[in-house]
């Protein structure tokens, strides 16, 4: 077995390795750089868990970054047990080859109670005062306290929300290198975040973009330095491109005025009642899983989607199994839109009857990704006073309500989650490109890969 560490830069792509990206550019001139076919949908869990498993969704289960959980009638998105991923994964591959090998996980998904060696991964605390506290879940227990003891706090607020910079990338780095001096595993599986949220701002031909390149392969090259010196191979990879976007969708306000959409009125407010519509959408940047209480509605459900402006597509039971996407998680159908064009989860038709939680930064209670928790509210005069004033309130104990997130879905410039052309696309850049298989690489190969680098002499 040969030391292995695959670098996840995620949102990275072809058309962004060059000028900007010296250390990356001279890495794929020593090696080689492709583009990564991609599944459906190219969200972060879903290819992540066909990287780690060499199976499609169909396989392993995981149909999104959330979906509809059934028999509790409620939407969620971010869980983080990896007994969701039914298939087995890379490390365990390992284990029947070698009982002895070591992995070490940071920070890609799904990286609680797995049976990797070391695991570090995000995990706020929630006292029941309402805060949310900084903190990481790590494997061995021990190692959260020495990481942070070290390294800080990790910058929660910098990994994602309007502050979400490279900040959380370079912790992770450097905690990457903490583990191996002191664990040394075979293999070490590290995300590096933080361009992904300048593309989702700007685009990807965005105005700080080239300096956001600039700053990743700095980590980079830090992180190459330090795991060549100790004879590793380095395979650097990236889930997905970002493509630019104007024309968000709003499939659940479309259905709201089917009278399919059921809410819950608190305190003013209207609440999606997942369990009560008659037909409702999980958003998830390019695509829809979109789940319908009764078969006979299917066909008009279908009709209705495929008639809304920025909808290209909407796969019914063939179209989900030609994508290799029919499993029991996915919707009854799938909405794919139009490559300029992301979905909303936004249910409500006057914004001041949205749920408090939509001004905020809530990854767990939107029943659906949102990206306009990148920016802040342009609206709100004195916004960043605004800010100064909750901390202080989160500061003295007292509860407090972050609403500083707008309801403008114009703002997101980026997205991704539909197949791209290959420059806008995932790739893979390895030292030994003998390693790599004969035909063009799919999602679903990079598991033997990164195999591959690890058994080859």
């Amino acid at each position: 077995m040969h030391k292995t560490v695959v670098i996840n830069i995620v949102g990275l792509s072809p058309r962004h390795v060059g000028a900007h990206t010296p250390h990356l550019e001279t890495l794929a001139h020593r090696g080689q750089q492709l583009s990564v076919g991609q599944v459906l949908p190219a969200v972060t869990c879903s290819m992540q868990a066909t990287y780690l498993t060499g199976a499609t969704p169909r396989e392993h289960g995981i149909v999104g970054n959330g979906w509809y959980f059934r028999e509790e009638s409620e939407v969620r998105f971010w869980r983080q047990s990896n007994r969701l991923v039914q298939h087995p994964k890379i490390w365990d591959t390992v284990r029947a080859l070698d009982p002895a090998c070591t992995v070490a996980n940071l920070f890609w998904w799904y990286n609680m109670y797995s049976s990797v060696d070391i695991a570090v991964t995000p995990r706020p605390m929630y006292p029941a005062d309402g805060r949310k506290i900084p903190d990481i879940y790590t494997r061995p227990a021990a190692l959260r306290g020495q990481l942070q003891h070290v390294l800080g706090t990790f910058p929660l607020f910098k990994f994602w929300g309007p502050g979400a910079g490279i900040a959380s990338s370079r912790w992770i780095a450097d905690a990457s290198i903490q583990v191996d001096r002191e664990h040394d595993p075979l293999l070490t599986l590290i995300y590096l975040p933080h361009l992904d949220y300048s593309l989702q701002r700007e685009g990807p031909d965005g105005p700080s973009i080239p300096g956001e390149l600039r700053a990743i392969d700095a980590v980079v090259a830090n992180l190459c330095q330090y795991y060549e010196g100790r004879r590793t191979r380095v395979v650097v990879l990236s889930e997905y491109g970002i493509v630019p976007v104007d024309q968000p969708v709003h499939l659940n306000r479309a259905f709201r005025g089917a009278k399919w959409i059921a809410v819950r009125e608190e305190l003013g407010r209207e609440l999606l009642d997942a369990g009560e519509c008659e037909a409702f959408a999980v958003a998830d940047h390019q695509i829809a899983h979109i789940y319908v209480k009764r078969p006979e509605l299917l066909d008009a459900v279908r009709i209705l989607v495929e008639s809304v402006p920025g909808v290209a597509q909407v796969l019914d039971e063939e179209g989900k199994r030609a994508h290799h996407l029919d499993h029991p998680r996915s919707g009854d159908l799938i909405a794919l839109a139009e490559p300029n064009a992301w979905f909303t989860y936004y249910w409500w038709l006057d914004d001041a009857r949205a749920p408090d939680f939509a001004r905020t930064v809530d990854i767990h209670r939107k029943p659906g990704y949102d990206p306009v928790e990148l920016f802040l509210d342009p609206a709100k005069p004195f916004i960043k006073a605004r800010i100064a004033g909750a901390l202080l309130k989160k500061k003295l104990g007292f509860r407090y309500l972050m609403d500083v997130i707008p309801l403008d879905p114009t703002l997101v410039k980026g997205s991704h989650g539909v197949r791209t052309m290959p420059e806008d696309g995932p790739l893979l850049i390895t030292p030994l490109p003998e390693l790599l298989p004969a035909t063009p690489l799919e999602a679903t190969d990079v598991h033997d890969v990164i195999l591959a680098h690890l058994t080859s002499v």
